[in-house]
């Protein structure tokens, strides 16, 4: 299954975190692509960078796929990541908010099988889930949640308030078996 990648894109508490664990025990080469990140707040799943080291990362032509700014943070896409685990067999799985992010990393990587993912659940039901995380910036939530639009070219949708984290995971797989690159 190599020379594939998932991206799994949907407002924040949309499940992201929660299918991707699942994906895992169904097969231990689906891996979180822990995104690069500078700023404050969660580091869990991310590779923490500084000011500086952004701007050295910057400055490789073609080493950033895709960046963006929330939660007072910076997070990046970079090649090289994507590369050293697609080498390493695995089946990088990107949590994405943005539809321009998702194209970005599609279009960064003809040679490899994207499966994209939209990850929906009503509003409330993320706002629940992001509230029982406890990170104590519900409204940014909110806010990131109302400025993510749906997703109308995803290759499969899931409304994760109405499929179980393992029954997605099952689905994506699925999807990623059928499009796995056959070696004779």
């Amino acid at each position: 299954m190599t020379d594939l990648a998932v991206v799994l894109y949907g407002p924040p508490a949309a499940g992201k975190d929660t299918v991707t664990r699942a994906l895992a025990e169904i097969d231990a080469r689906y891996r979180l692509f822990p995104r690069l990140k500078c700023g404050t707040g969660r580091t869990g799943g991310y590779r923490m960078i500084t000011r500086a080291e952004l701007g050295e990362i910057r400055g490789r032509p073609g080493e950033v796929i895709w960046e963006n700014t929330r939660y007072s943070a910076v997070y990046v896409v970079d090649r090289s990541q994507v590369t050293r685990m697609l080498a390493a067999g695995q089946v990088p799985v990107l949590h994405l908010g943005q539809p321009e992010g998702v194209r970005a990393v599609v279009g960064s990587l003809p040679d490899v099988a994207v499966l994209v993912v939209g990850l929906e659940c009503p509003r409330d039901v993320a706002l629940e889930r992001a509230a029982a995380r406890g990170t104590g910036d519900l409204a940014e939530r909110a806010a990131a949640y109302d400025a993510t639009p749906p997703l109308h070219f995803a290759d499969l949708t899931v409304d994760t308030s109405t499929t179980v984290p393992q029954d997605a995971a099952a689905l994506i797989h699925q999807r990623t078996e059928a499009s796995a690159p056959r070696r004779c």
